[in-house]
């Protein structure tokens, strides 16, 4: 059985992401193995590029930025993303959820 990307603790979704920092786009990818590809335009200086993503992931799942607390990877690639009660899930999750 394969590691799940995405994991729900009460109305948290725990959420593990490979960034690609630098991108021509922000984008949600498809999923790698147990993480979930996103893609964001700013640069990776000084976690920037992590602030940038939390921003636009905060508009994917229509809450706001402080409801987005990134547990590890504010400067890797690799990162883990808990965001409070999300009122919007993008297709990649929903598909999931139905697959699981």
């Amino acid at each position: 059985m394969k590691k799940p990307f995405f994991t729900w603790e009460g109305d948290i979704l725990v959420l593990n992401i490979l960034g690609t920092p630098n991108a021509k786009r922000d984008a949600i990818g498809k999923v790698k193995a147990h993480q979930l590809c996103v893609s964001v335009t700013a640069l990776p200086r000084a976690g920037r590029a992590t602030d940038h993503m939390v921003r636009f992931l905060a508009d994917e799942f229509d809450v706001s930025p402080g409801d987005i607390q990134v547990v590890f990877g504010r400067m890797n690639v690799n990162k883990q993303l808990r965001i409070k009660a999300p009122k919007r899930l993008p297709a990649v999750i929903g598909q999931q959820e139905f697959d699981l």
